[in-house]
């Protein structure tokens, strides 16, 4: 590591294959949930939604993460709640979706690729729910009506 900077994966030149990052090391999910978090977050959303796995819910992924993007022709997909688990396993994109919602508009999840983060908004139980769940990081964010 060069004298003077904090480590990071540009320090490990020799262990890379194909320029990306060094080996054994996952990089982060630039703003969408990991695996675990995903399937977490759906199962809180599940036992939170009007009609549980059942919810009908929509799905949008930004074309900056597909493999090809399309910026010409958005696609929301449709489906169940109860289905949401597999968005993350979509073999046109590395990453969960940009935006998931219910239906009814009761609840929306976003993810920012820019902040690294994904944002949930939805009823107080629910808020809260992600508040105290001991697998999801959550942070309450300010909310002015």
């Amino acid at each position: 590591m060069p004298e003077g900077l904090l480590p990071s994966f540009r320090c490990f030149p020799s262990a890379k294959q194909g320029g990306s990052w060094p080996l054994r090391i996952t990089p982060p999910t630039e703003g969408s949930l990991d695996r675990e978090s995903w399937h977490r977050l759906i199962e809180v959303l599940t036992a939170h939604s009007p009609a549980g796995p059942d919810t009908p819910c929509l799905a949008y992924y930004s074309p900056l993460m597909l493999r090809n993007p399309d910026f010409e022709n958005p696609h929301v997909r449709a489906g169940r709640l109860g289905d949401a688990g597999d968005l993350y396993d979509n073999p046109e994109v590395e990453f969960g979706p940009s935006n998931l919602w219910a239906e009814d508009r009761s609840w929306v999840l976003c993810t920012d690729y820019d902040l690294w983060a994904t944002k949930v908004a939805g009823p107080v139980p629910l808020v809260e729910a992600l508040m105290a769940d001991p697998e999801i990081e959550a942070v309450r964010l300010p909310w002015a009506p």
